[in-house]
Parts: structure tokens; sequence; C-alpha cells
């Protein structure tokens, strides 16, 4: 394991020392656990990113072309005034 020194705000600080008494562990365990949380969160967001930039709008238009143009079962319908987002 390697050591990370780093300077926060008394209030956050605070809330983690309050956090960690609540749920019984240390300090590092939180900041260990929120760290790994963000870090993923900013690699999925980047991989989600790099898989639209490979986007084949015609390839998915011609495969939407297939679906039967029928009413949505009840429950399913869009709601009133809703617009559909541009691809652009």
């Amino acid at each position: 394991m390697m050591t990370l020194n780093a300077q926060i705000p008394d209030s956050l600080m605070k809330e983690m020392l309050d956090l960690a008494k609540q749920e019984r562990t240390t300090v590092d365990q939180l900041v260990a656990i929120a760290l790994a949380a963000q870090v993923s969160a900013w690699r999925t967001t980047e991989s989600i990113a790099s898989r639209a930039q490979r986007a084949d709008y015609a390839a998915f238009d011609r495969v939407m072309s297939k679906v039967p143009d029928v009413p949505p079962m009840p429950g399913d319908e869009l709601p009133p005034g809703y617009r559909s987002p541009s691809r652009d």
C-alpha cells in the first residue's frame, strides 16, 4: 500500500470522522472507498465517451427500421410533450 497525504477542509474532515464513527470503520477506509468510487466513475465516463465516438447511427437506423411500427404497450407510452433528443 502507498500513503497519500492530502489537505482537506476542516468541515470535510469532521464529516469523515463522524461517518467513520457511525459506520464503525476508519477514516482511511472511507477515503479509500470514496476514492475508488470516484476513479471508477471517471473511468466509466471515459469509456462511455469513447464508445459513443464509435457509434454508427446509419447501422442503428437500419436495425431499428426492422422493428414493427406498433403502438406501445399500456404503461410504456412517452410522457406528454416528450421530444426526442437530437443526434448531432
